[in-house]
């Protein structure tokens, strides 16, 4: 394990990404932009690789270690993409990639990606019905295979969709314009076909305004809250830890009460519209992707399962229209 006594990263524009986040031997944090770009940050050392792929806005990232390549959600191409020889690039630089193979383009509005196996489920927040008074989404669920990627089932909810995390056969959802977060059981062997779906259960987070982004991991729920879209200055990060608990002692459709939770907000944060996270229970780290402050950033909150106030980020690096995060260690 290191201790980033002295990491900094250093831009064109004098930005920095700052050095108090402990990680292993390896650690590589992968983001996407809503212009299509993508980056790999090496937090051990400071090295950044820029990718220039096959899509003009992306949302949704997910690497493989085992083959080398990570997969993304194109928003402007609405289908998955596949990128593999990833660690084979040399940072510093900006690499022109091609397509491996990707899915057939059955989206329409993906916002996150979640991967269990070999399955990998969009959620999708377009209108079904094309009525907005009305809440629906989707879960477009492709099996890679072989060949590629396959579109196995599509399934409809009767709320709006954002983040989505598997945490073992479960999916996690976070139920866009609410407080609320919705678990489905066994989600991929119980859901084959084309089908409407409902949670299992679906809870509140007391003080929670809008929730988009969430990441599960050791027992402990973290979730985003972008507050008033408009706002670039009242998002908040919400921790929970032993989250299976809480769970099990909250009624479907009641609140997790706020006061055991724990609740990073305020001017000095820089969290507005936090639209997605990633965190690390090794070591006790929030990764946010915040796409209004300071026309987007990457953030990084240590003690994150203790830090609850207004306090300033231990890493900072700009990085315009930042949309998702993936953070891989070893």
């Amino acid at each position: 394990m290191l201790f980033l006594a002295s990491l900094l990263f250093s831009c064109d524009n004098d930005d920095s990404l700052n050095p108090e986040v402990e990680t292993s031997a390896v650690a590589h944090l992968f983001a996407t932009s809503k212009d299509g770009s993508v980056k790999k940050f090496d937090i051990n050392n400071g090295d950044k690789t820029s990718f220039k792929i096959a899509s003009s806005s992306t949302e949704g990232i997910h690497f493989s270690p085992g083959e080398d390549a990570f997969v993304i959600v194109s928003r402007s191409s609405l289908h998955l993409q596949a990128y593999s020889g990833i660690s084979n690039y040399r940072p510093e630089q900006t690499h022109n990639l091609s397509v491996d193979f990707a899915s057939t383009s059955d989206l329409f509005s993906p916002r996150d990606l979640a991967v269990s196996g070999e399955f990998y489920v969009v959620s999708d927040n377009s209108d079904v019905d094309y009525d907005e008074s009305t809440a629906d989404g989707r879960f477009f669920v492709y099996e890679k295979t072989a060949e590629g990627f396959r579109l196995r089932n599509i399934l409809t909810t009767d709320f709006n969709v954002w983040g989505v995390e598997f945490e073992g056969e479960d999916l996690y959802a976070a139920v866009d314009k609410t407080n609320q977060v919705a678990i489905f059981n066994d989600f991929i062997n119980s859901n084959k076909s084309d089908k409407a779906v409902s949670p299992t259960k679906k809870i509140g987070i007391e003080g929670l305004v809008q929730i988009h982004g969430l990441d599960y991991e050791d027992g402990t729920l973290v979730v985003s809250d972008i507050g008033d879209p408009a706002s670039n200055t009242d998002g908040a990060i919400h921790v929970i830890t032993d989250f299976n608990s809480k769970l099990l002692e909250t009624a479907n459709g009641g609140n997790i009460g706020l006061t055991v939770q724990t609740v990073i907000s305020g001017a000095k944060t820089l969290l507005g519209n936090p639209v997605n996270l990633v965190y690390d229970a090794a070591y006790n780290v929030v990764f946010v992707a915040e796409q209004a402050n300071g026309g987007g950033r990457i953030l990084a909150f240590t003690k994150a399962r203790s830090a609850n106030s207004n306090i300033a980020p231990n890493l900072n690096y700009k990085f315009s229209g930042v949309n998702s995060l993936e953070f891989y260690t070893e």
